[in-house]
């Protein structure tokens, strides 16, 4: 993983003793939360419901042992013992004191690491496929270039007053796991046929109050212009994006009055302007230093087969249910892909405890070369464990509480903090996740329903990407009282779709049996070996309407 320089330990050493000025003139009162608060965003900290938030960046999702350990220690010193992973691959912590917080990034600076671009109308968090370097599918490894883009983008004028929040993801792979179509700018990385890298450039996608999938603008941008061609894109924004009214800010909003040929046309002329300035083309030699801290770790040479996984399958059933829905292969012989569920009854998704976070620190060191990633999904992976240490892995895992055989299943579901925490949610969300967790809980029956993207959400703004799933629960204010909606169809992969709401809303006491009875449904209509969305995609909404005929007979009390 990539390491910081002088520079860039200076950098975040800085930046945390300004702010260290910046908390204390605020705590004497010199600042007023108005003047104090563009102040902390820049910096990932919040201000929720019981108290500050501060989110951490986690580029790319990929943490050392090192770093996790540090989490632990920050919400074990700072917090109330837990943290939370994020829709962006980030972390968060719910509880720190105002005071407490230079101190928290000065820790951070330690293991190099800041809260820098988690908040504000900037460049976020730069995201990735989670399993990028290892995965059979990629063509090219999209690291290096999202670290690039980073470094580039930090701290360039460009992008120091744009009118929205930003978002970038990239991928490299076939599959796409990074949901590159639902982001403000979606790199997916690819080789032409002279083997050499360029991009095919997404614009325009989002979520939020008006979700959008992204336009597809270039196939081939070459990888010496991905800098120039993405700061093409900026002007354009920063040009025409609108800046009186938040909520139409966004560049997909930009894209979509334009239209697509005119939007891609203006950033074009951009493009050229900017090469007649002399703009610098990313340098190949730049590309090659960071891609140095991306090589393979040190493999072993084992082979591709295992005889005594083979036979530890065979004879321990509960460990095969994991092996078949938590491991994925691995580019290299004799190695896995394993994933770590944060999912499980009684505990939010994506929260972890500082305890777990160092037997997980301590689990990579042991299995997975010091390191570990973070996903969209609220997971976390380790990327390169033997075949010979899954079973040992296994068992350890079992009694973190993190060897739940539910990746990909309804269990599996994403869920924003909501009205719990979030000043901006209309209902609560954990409480549901909780409901639905506890109310599917027979393994069987989830492994029959098959792949399954449940998502929710506490308010439009869709941190916990309702729109793209394939069941998506949106928490709704219906005069002080909290709603649930539903909507069906979404897709965050390569066949991108945003969810239709099925019709009214439910109260809380009414949602988990609705989404009960559209299961039931589904099971009803599908086609031998059809995912829930693939029936969807068959059969469009109507079926699953008859839930509201059934709810307003049971209110009836018919």
């Amino acid at each position: 993983m990539y390491k910081y320089n002088e520079d860039d330990q200076r950098i975040v050493e800085e930046r945390a003793a300004q702010f260290r000025n910046q908390v204390k003139r605020r705590l004497s009162g010199e600042l007023k939360e108005d003047e104090f608060r563009i102040l902390r965003l820049q910096n990932g900290l919040y201000l929720q419901i019981h108290a500050y938030m501060l989110r951490v960046a986690v580029p790319y999702g990929l943490l050392s042992s090192e770093q996790f350990r540090m989490l632990a220690h920050i919400a074990t010193k700072y917090d109330r013992g837990y943290g939370h992973m994020t829709t962006r691959q980030n972390i968060q912590f719910n509880w720190p004191a105002l005071e407490d917080v230079p101190n928290i990034l000065d820790d951070l600076a330690s293991v190099q690491m800041h809260a820098i671009q988690t908040s504000g109308n900037c460049i976020r968090n730069i995201s990735s496929d989670q399993f990028a370097g290892v995965a059979r599918d990629e063509v090219v490894d999209p690291r290096p270039y999202a670290e690039i883009m980073r470094q580039w983008s930090s701290f360039h004028p460009e992008f120091a007053f744009l009118p929205r929040k930003f978002k970038y993801a990239f991928t490299g792979a076939s599959e796409d796991r990074a949901a590159i179509k639902f982001h403000d700018i979606g790199y997916r990385a690819v080789m032409n046929e002279a083997g050499e890298v360029g991009f095919m450039v997404y614009v325009g996608g989002g979520m939020g109050r008006t979700p959008m999938i992204g336009k597809l603008i270039n196939e081939f941008v070459p990888e010496a212009d991905l800098l120039i061609y993405t700061e093409a894109i900026m002007r354009v924004y920063n040009q025409f994006g609108r800046r009186d009214n938040k909520y139409k800010a966004r560049i997909k909003i930009l894209v979509h009055e334009l239209k697509v040929e005119e939007f891609t046309s203006r950033v074009e002329e951009e493009f050229a302007a900017l090469n007649n300035e002399g703009a610098v083309p990313l340098d190949r030699a730049e590309v090659e230093r960071v891609s140095a801290y991306f090589t393979d770790p040190d493999y072993d040479d084992l082979p591709e087969n295992n005889a005594a996984l083979e036979q530890q399958l065979l004879d321990n059933k509960d460990f095969s249910f994991w092996y078949k829905q938590n491991v994925l292969d691995h580019k290299k012989p004799g190695y896995a892909i394993v994933n770590l569920s944060l999912k499980s009854p009684g505990v939010p998704p994506g929260d972890i405890t500082d305890v777990q976070m160092l037997m997980v620190a301590n689990l990579a060191d042991q299995y997975s070369f010091g390191e570990l990633r973070s996903t969209h999904e609220q997971n976390l992976v380790f990327a390169d464990v033997k075949k010979d240490d899954l079973f040992d892995l296994w068992q350890a895992l079992k009694e973190l509480g993190f060897a739940e055989p539910n990746i990909g299943t309804l269990q599996d579901m994403i869920c924003c903090p909501g009205l719990d925490f979030c000043t901006l949610a209309n209902a609560r969300s954990i409480p549901i996740a909780d409901q639905i967790t506890r109310r599917f809980d027979d393994m069987d029956y989830l492994y029959d329903l098959g792949e399954l993207k449940l998502k929710m959400s506490g308010c439009i703004n869709a941190c916990g990407h309702h729109h793209v799933g394939h069941i998506g629960i949106l928490g709704v204010n219906k005069k002080g009282v909290e709603y649930y909606q539903i909507t069906l169809g979404g897709d965050a992969t390569d066949d991108a779709a945003v969810g239709k709401i099925l019709g009214r809303a439910f109260p809380e006491d009414e949602i988990v049996q609705a989404i009960e009875d559209i299961l039931k449904i589904f099971i009803d209509i599908r086609d031998q070996g059809e995912r829930f969305i693939d029936t969807y995609r068959r059969v469009g909404a109507e079926p699953f309407k008859i839930i509201y005929e059934e709810f307003s007979l049971k209110g009836a009390g018919l």
